[in-house]
């Protein structure tokens, strides 16, 4: 049955499950740099420290151990970074549902309210039809 909110709940709908989409996407995003920073410490991990050797070697293996630092500092800020997407698309999600539910509540009570005033003219017709039926009766 079509309301004057029908039109309204199909938006507030099809915002909602771009929010979920894009939830579901910095989600994804978050995985990724989570992945990537544990990557990160298990080739840090890996790196064996020279125990003899020239000193080129050991400032190699320096700017190694700088360089590993940096790239794990660097998916720390992205984890940070994809957090904070996620709880952004959390809250728009939210805020999305909230709309979303109160203009379906809204279409529904207008659909009862339509139902209840149908059932009202119905009765009244049968009302009517009774009161024809029993004046006939009658003559």
């Amino acid at each position: 049955m079509k309301t004057r909110y029908s039109q309204l709940v199909l938006i507030k709908k099809r915002a909602m499950q771009k929010s979920e989409q894009a939830l579901q996407e910095a989600n994804k995003n978050l995985q990724t740099a989570k992945d990537a920073l544990q990557n990160s410490y298990n080739s840090l991990d890996q790196i064996e420290l020279p125990k003899s050797g020239s000193i080129s070697l050991l400032l190699a293996s320096k700017t190694l151990f700088n360089s590993k630092h940096a790239e794990i500092s660097h998916n720390q800020e992205w984890v940070e970074y994809a957090q904070n997407q996620v709880n952004m698309a959390k809250e728009q999600l939210k805020k999305d549902t909230i709309e979303y539910e109160k203009f379906n509540y809204l279409e529904v009570e207008e659909v009862k309210k339509l139902i209840k005033e149908e059932k009202i003219k119905e009765s009244k017709n049968l009302d009517e039809i009774a009161l024809m039926t029993f004046k006939k009766r009658e003559y």
